[in-house]
């Protein structure tokens, strides 16, 4: 294999490195950008051109990347203990308290919090709770979970499964069955014409309470959501969206699980997505800016009613058999519980709230683009889709990779945003940043739309 890089680590990478969601043929012939450090909201590649980041790495990296007192707090647990597990009734002070104050700040009464490495497998391990709670108590076929079209959940085989986005699903046999979707609540295109917003939510709770039916609500033992989609575009629910979903999961008792991945510390304002729309899950998922993305943590909080069913099984079983190896690793712990303590120190909600109206004033104004068909965002978290007929609400084709054009111009200008589904091109920057900051990343995003624009009329 022959590389035509100059840069060494670009060559190296190439050869050895399987990246994940990458084209691993462009790859090929064009190797990485490669980071070398970081500072506030900006990075550096190792020619040391600096870029915002403007999506806080994958959404996570909410203190931006030079916060010494993450630094700090993992140098004096590695110091003072950088392993222990957590298994067969052993403990170790970082998660004990980590897991007390997420208990004490949870959106809505929480029991327990069951910790993981990642958002994945914090999913995964939502997952095999529905599967348990139904077993012990006996209804073992009260299994299926249903997720939406356009989620994003996660990659493990059952985090994947529940992810309704098919990029995610080609070629690896997945969902598996039992994992059914229903519709996206993204109103731009899959409202009908004429058709309110409130009309477009009672359809889709229609929809729901369909489904339940023609599968079973007996079949059925949870659904998940993210308060709004993430990954899947940044789509966030139609007026009245959740009002008319949760009673409906209540009348068939199946299990809620909210998906606080990307909304949870505080990116819509509110500590948790959880509280900004109102509501009232069984079962929590948190991960990314637990930890300021600083050390790698996810986790399950549960509410005291599937706490009981899970003891009961432990009870039955001699066991609770499941967990990691790295499960409340003490390091990742000590640096997630130091991240909360800087959010409470700054009051980085009052921030948010404070600059998230210049954000999103920003963000919308570039609704009037002409490539733009819609501009949409809340907190300091949105997204531009790109459209070639703003009339018809009609996207380019996929094959012309339209999306991922804008964002290689973007990063040309300094400037690092990510290209989604339906050429939705998302902004999550970190939560520190400022005004002014926020002015400056809009301003090298309009310029790359606009070079866009000139390369597309000479298409």
């Amino acid at each position: 294999m022959k590389h035509n890089m100059p840069n060494s680590l670009q060559a190296r990478d190439v050869r050895f490195h399987l990246h994940p969601f990458t084209n691993l043929a462009q790859h090929e012939e064009a190797g990485p950008l490669v980071f070398s450090r970081g500072e506030g909201i900006y990075v550096y590649d190792d020619d040391g051109k600096r870029y915002i980041e403007g999506l806080s790495g994958l959404w996570c990296a909410s203190l931006g990347f030079s916060e010494k007192r993450l630094v700090a707090a993992a140098t004096r647990q590695l110091e003072k203990l950088p392993f222990y597990h957590n298994f067969a009734s052993k403990a170790v002070e970082p998660s004990i308290e980590l897991a007390e104050y997420l208990i004490e700040h949870a959106p809505v009464p929480m029991s327990k919090v069951f910790f993981t490495n990642s958002g994945s497998e914090a999913n995964d391990t939502q997952v095999k709770l529905v599967w348990y709670y139904n077993n012990i108590l006996g209804r073992p076929q009260k299994k299926k979970i249903i997720a939406r079209r356009g989620s994003y959940h996660g990659i493990t085989v059952a985090a994947g499964s529940l992810t309704g986005l098919k990029h995610s699903h080609h070629g690896f046999d997945l969902p598996l069955p039992g994992f059914l979707h229903t519709d996206s609540p993204h109103r731009y295109h899959f409202g009908l014409e004429g058709e309110s917003e409130r009309e477009f939510t009672a359809r889709l709770a229609r929809n729901l309470e369909e489904l339940i039916a023609a599968e079973g609500a007996d079949t059925i033992g949870g659904f998940v959501a993210e308060p709004f989609q993430g990954a899947g575009g940044v789509i966030l629910p139609p007026a009245g969206y959740f009002e008319a979903i949760q009673p409906i999961l209540a009348r068939h008792d199946i299990l809620f699980i909210v998906d606080e991945v990307i909304s949870g510390f505080f990116r819509t304002g509110d500590r948790f997505g959880t509280e900004t729309f109102g509501l009232t899950p069984d079962m929590i998922t948190v991960a990314k800016a637990l930890s300021a993305a600083y050390q790698p943590i996810g986790g399950v909080m549960v509410n005291e009613k599937v706490y009981q069913v899970i003891l009961e099984g432990s009870r039955k079983y001699g066991q609770f058999g499941t967990g990691f190896t790295y499960s409340g690793h003490p390091v990742p712990a000590a640096v997630a519980l130091e991240t909360q303590r800087i959010y409470d120190d700054l009051r980085i909600g009052d921030h948010v709230k404070a600059v998230s109206p210049r954000f999103l004033k920003r963000l919308g104004a570039l609704g009037d683009h002409p490539l733009v068909g819609e501009a949409r965002g809340l907190g300091l978290i949105g997204a531009v889709e790109l459209v070639e007929d703003k009339a018809a609400r009609r996207n380019f084709d996929a094959a012309r990779k339209v999306g991922p054009r804008l964002m290689a111009l973007a990063a040309g200008h300094g400037l690092i945003v990510r290209a989604l589904p339906n050429d939705a091109v998302a902004f999550c920057p970190p939560l520190i940043i400022t005004a002014a900051q926020i002015d400056d990343m809009f301003d090298r995003f309009g310029r790359a739309l606009d070079d866009l624009a000139g390369e597309l009329a000479t298409a």
